[in-house]
């Protein structure tokens, strides 16, 4: 009886180190995984409502400028470089309404930042973001993420209707 007690003395360890490795690993890692994937989702649409919210006050300049803020002002999180670099494209897109009907047509001016030259609408979209942090060291493809828009209604467009000057 004594001998078969002293061979049984590490089962326990094993079966802990065998559970903690099938099961308590790998929950872990898939916690973590859709904790960064949530993280990145917020970050992303946040960005896109900052950026919108930068269109709709400064002047129109084709969308160049709003593309430089977000880029300069993307929030910390993993991937940003994606969104820094370009390799998540950026898109800003003017629109007015027309006079007759109220859909909205592609606006385009040629006297950027101008009182003249005020859409009424712009978009801006995220697109091609594609979450690979850690899964290509494990050979998993990467997780392409939807596009990213937030659409609102002009503010002024940094121009000041009273002095006639406009804020880039």
């Amino acid at each position: 009886m004594r001998n078969r007690l002293t061979s049984q003395r590490g089962a326990t360890a094993v079966e802990f180190l065998v559970v903690g490795m099938t099961m308590v690993v790998p929950l872990c890692l898939a916690m973590f995984f859709t904790a960064q994937i949530l993280w990145i989702w917020h970050s992303a649409s946040e960005l896109t409502r900052m950026g919108a919210r930068y269109a709709a006050t400064h002047c129109y300049q084709g969308g160049s400028n709003v593309r430089s803020y977000m880029q300069t002002n993307a929030p910390a999180m993993p991937d940003r470089d994606q969104f820094v670099s370009g390799s998540a494209e950026i898109v800003v897109s003017y629109f007015s309404r027309g006079t007759e009907t109220t859909e909205l047509t592609e606006f385009s001016c040629e006297s950027e930042c101008s009182l003249g030259c005020v859409p009424d609408v712009v978009k801006v979209q995220i697109r091609n973001y594609e979450y690979r942090n850690f899964l290509i060291y494990w050979g998993i493809p990467p997780v392409q993420l939807p596009d990213f828009q937030t659409t609102v209604a002009m503010e002024g467009a940094g121009c000041d209707p009273d002095t006639g000057t406009c804020n880039p």
